[in-house]
């Protein structure tokens, strides 16, 4: 069963969200909240495995939310950003900050569902294309990665994990076993210091590893 929190400050989106997810099996929305600054109490309270989080609210926003979340707690639930335009600045900054993917608001009931169970199992990123032109537009000054020293095999799994590929896709594709594309998955995510593979592309596309 994943557990579902839900952020925004809209009552009928929020009362929207509940109705698609309260209906699928395996997804329980434990609790709901209006503002970002409830988001870290909440999370504390409710232990839920995934956060629907709206990105533009009045308080506290949801980038500063989901930045709350990765600094305050040791095992931060995932995070799926809500937002209404998909080329929206907001969106980049909240998976720089930890998000691991988005959804739009306008998306079908079905790929709404999706979109939580593909977050909380956090092998795949959403939307990887969009990932790419958030990149390009908003991602044009350069990070450098200074004693970050990838393998060639990690920088294949690195540039497949920026298609959007899940472990089992990078095995196939590279004619790994499943138990080795997950080490090194998990080698790349420890040389870039980061948590999961949203913010590992992130990083890649700022450090121009990979070119949006």
């Amino acid at each position: 069963m994943t557990s579902v929190l839900i952020v925004d400050d809209d009552a009928l989106i929020r009362a929207g969200l509940r109705a698609i997810l309260d209906a699928s099996d395996g997804i329980d929305v434990v609790g709901e909240a209006g503002d970002g600054a409830e988001v870290v109490p909440a999370v504390v309270e409710l232990r839920p495995d995934v956060v629907l989080m709206d990105v533009r609210m009045p308080r506290l926003d949801g980038i500063q939310a989901t930045r709350l979340l990765h600094e305050r707690l040791d095992r931060p639930p995932r995070v799926l950003v809500v937002t209404t335009f998909e080329n929206d600045e907001y969106v980049y900054e909240a998976l720089r900050a930890g998000a691991g993917g988005f959804l739009l608001k306008r998306s079908r009931p079905e790929h709404i569902v999706e979109a939580v169970r593909v977050v909380a199992r956090g092998e795949s990123l959403l939307f990887p294309a969009a990932v790419r032109r958030l990149a390009a537009a908003y991602g044009s000054s350069q990070d450098p990665l200074p004693g970050v020293r990838l393998t060639d095999r990690e920088g294949e799994v690195l540039r497949l994990m920026a298609e959007g590929l899940s472990n089992a896709e990078i095995a196939a594709r590279l004619v790994l076993g499943l138990e080795t594309v997950k080490t090194h998955v998990g080698n790349v995510l420890a040389k870039l210091g980061v948590r999961d593979r949203t913010r590992a592309v992130v990083v890649a596309y700022r450090s121009g590893f990979i070119a949006p």
